[in-house]
């Protein structure tokens, strides 16, 4: 065997164990991924459950006070909620995954809507907390800020980051 083919063994091994050590990887990320969803589901249904208790006890109040047309709403708005609530906590992550993808398929324009408003609430999350990160910046740095808003051409050309003076 010369030392070209050895190479190119040699070569083909390493990326066989590269392909088996990232498939690994890939697994053992889903099944936490699988973990993490199951438990927070069912804490989110026990959250859920709460609520739902909340509000029958509001209705219940409300019945009381002879008020049976605002609590027979939020009666229903409880059932509505305990059912969400049941379905989280007995729900495994592939019942949900499965249930959002054909929810997703059978309404494709409301969920390509949902994910644009999901990602402009977190564009608009990000940006006002960068904003507030920003300003405790300055203000930690004593006023080291120049009269143009900008760092110092020291603290930047040194390497030293802003406040660490």
């Amino acid at each position: 065997m010369t030392t070209e083919q050895q190479q190119t063994s040699v070569v083909s091994q390493a990326g066989k164990q590269v392909q088996e050590k990232a498939g690994e990887l890939k697994s053992q990320a889903g099944e936490r991924l699988r973990e993490q969803v199951d438990e927070r589901s069912s804490q989110t249904g026990e959250q859920v459950g709460a609520v739902s208790q909340a509000l029958r006890s509001s209705g219940e109040q409300l019945r009381n006070e002879g008020h049976d047309t605002p609590a027979k709403l939020i009666d229903g708005a409880a059932q509505r909620v305990d059912r969400v609530g049941s379905y989280l906590r007995d729900s495994n992550s592939d019942r949900i995954l499965s249930d959002v993808e054909s929810w997703a398929r059978s309404r494709p324009w409301v969920a390509a809507a949902a994910g644009a408003l999901v990602g402009f609430a977190a564009s608009r999350f990000l940006k006002a907390s960068s904003s507030r990160r920003y300003e405790q910046l300055s203000s930690s740095n004593g006023g080291s800020l120049g009269a143009s808003g900008m760092y110092s051409t020291r603290e930047l050309s040194t390497g030293t980051p802003p406040g660490a003076m």
